[in-house]
């Protein structure tokens, strides 16, 4: 059976990422030596709960840095790929080099009453009691509502969601 699995703000290669901090000024990502420790955790975490043939939406923000390191490091992730854009996401780039089976700016599953996207939607956007947005975007920060949420890295263990485990 193909899982659909969700993650967002990898940031794989991002160093600099370390250094970030948190508004109580702790770092964002302090389970890390250095961006090496970072990826692997990832990919590890990654590959754990994800069977080569299911189904991966990225919510963004998939890497940064040297694109040949990229190149390496992401096929070694199980999963067909699919990318919502984020607003450091290269699209070019990362449309013309196959990582990606479809790229999109969203993505309605209406079986699940669900709306993917990078940043949180207006809550104008969210039907009431039948759509929840998932989202990355906002980090280690808690979701703006109810209604809302956040798969960024840090709120998931570095590791990718069953979409199920999403529902409303």
């Amino acid at each position: 059976m193909t899982d659909i699995w969700v993650i967002s703000d990898t940031h794989f290669n991002h160093s600099n990422i370390l250094n970030f901090k948190k508004d109580d000024n702790t770092p964002v990502r302090p389970d890390f030596k250095d961006v090496h420790h970072m990826n692997e955790v990832m990919i590890n975490n990654w590959n754990r709960v994800v069977k080569p043939g299911d189904k991966v939406y990225h919510l963004g923000d998939v890497f940064f840095g040297s694109k040949d390191e990229f190149k390496k490091l992401w096929p070694r992730l199980n999963g067909k790929k699919r990318l919502i854009v984020g607003n450091h996401d290269d699209i070019k780039f990362l449309s013309s080099g196959g990582f990606f089976q479809k790229i999109l700016m969203w993505r309605i599953f209406k079986e699940f009453g669900l709306v993917l996207t990078h940043v949180p939607v207006h809550p104008t956007q969210i039907s009431r009691g039948s759509v929840c947005n998932v989202h990355g975007h906002i980090h280690y920060r808690n979701s703006p509502g109810m209604l809302y949420k956040n798969v960024c890295v840090e709120k998931i263990n570095y590791t990718p969601v069953n979409i199920d485990s999403l529902r409303v």
